[in-house]
């Protein structure tokens, strides 16, 4: 057994999408060999309806999969192909855009106005590109919890954990997509498949991913009478880990305890080009896919 080293960590940035929607972006359009199969991921978190009720209005996409996963107000949805629904507290969709769709979602607030959420983009593998479009929704109640016995609870939205296997099937990078509690002062040893790319992102509470290059959730800051001064070093809240191999992350749940999503892929290890929504592997096939658009033939008779 090897416990996964931490290869990158940073903070969700401020952005905006869509016709205004205020969210962080958790990563995208940098490097994406680093979390590969997985291209980008937004955590929509806001309390003030004004900056997130206008919503994504119609856009494409081509050639990837979009992940939103819904924890508190509720996301309306509508596309090309007449699909309509409404995501809620708990629920997630899992939309293989394929060879192409035109779809919008609209958020709308809690009672107490609040809205949170995140959506995650996977890339689909050149075979699959042009594949059919296709939905999986799924509602909260649906998605099994594993649940340790220390407290520490496990929602498996995709994948197979701890005897549970998740709602959501079919997918091309067959990943692990997991809700992670553990509760406070708790520390946790999870499996990760040695050959997946992992990341875990932090969305409350803290704690400490294991550097095998240092003590556990201790850093050393400095010397006092030449004595070390120990002081813990946790992440906190819209924080990402990446992981580099190994088949274990291990976690020490800070004083609050720690809540973050755990996500691994099988790499693709294809080339990316990459234009807004529209994801395939050469510049050629983003051109393609800008001329349909501006000719009415983006979205393919019999899909």
């Amino acid at each position: 057994m090897s416990i996964r080293p931490v290869k990158h960590e940073s903070i969700a940035r401020p952005t905006m999408e869509g016709a205004g929607v205020h969210l962080h972006r958790v990563f995208g359009f940098g490097d994406p060999s680093l979390t590969d199969p997985f291209l980008m991921m937004d955590d929509f978190r806001n309390d003030e309806p004004q900056k997130y009720l206008r919503g994504f209005p119609w856009h494409p996409h081509r050639g990837i999969e979009t992940i939103t996963y819904v924890l508190a107000g509720t996301v309306e949805h509508g596309d090309s192909l007449g699909n309509r629904g409404l995501l809620g507290a708990g629920d997630v969709q899992w939309m293989t855009a394929g060879s192409g769709i035109l779809h919008q979602e609209m958020p709308q607030g809690d009672f107490a106005g609040r809205m949170h959420g995140f959506q995650l983009w996977a890339n689909l593998p050149s075979s699959l590109k042009m594949t059919a479009p296709r939905y999986q929704d799924v509602k909260s109640a649906d998605i099994p919890v594993a649940i340790d016995d220390d407290g520490t609870a496990v929602r498996v939205i995709c994948g197979s954990f701890w005897g549970k296997s998740g709602p959501v099937d079919g997918i091309a990078a067959e990943p692990v997509y997991l809700d992670v509690s553990v509760p406070p002062g708790k520390k946790k040893v999870l499996p990760v498949d040695t050959y997946r790319k992992a990341f875990a992102y932090i969305f409350a509470g803290s704690g400490t991913f294991r550097d095998a290059s240092k003590p556990f959730g201790v850093r050393v800051e400095k010397e006092v009478n030449g004595e070390e001064l120990n002081i813990r070093d946790m992440s906190g809240n819209r924080t990402l880990v990446v992981f580099d191999t190994g088949d274990q992350v291990t976690v020490q749940a800070g004083d609050q305890g720690i809540r973050f999503l755990l996500v691994s892929g099988k790499p693709i290890e294809e080339p990316v080009a990459w234009h807004g929504p529209i994801v395939m592997n050469t510049r050629e096939e983003i051109m393609q896919a800008m001329r349909e658009l501006q000719n009415g033939t983006f979205i393919k008779s019999g899909h």
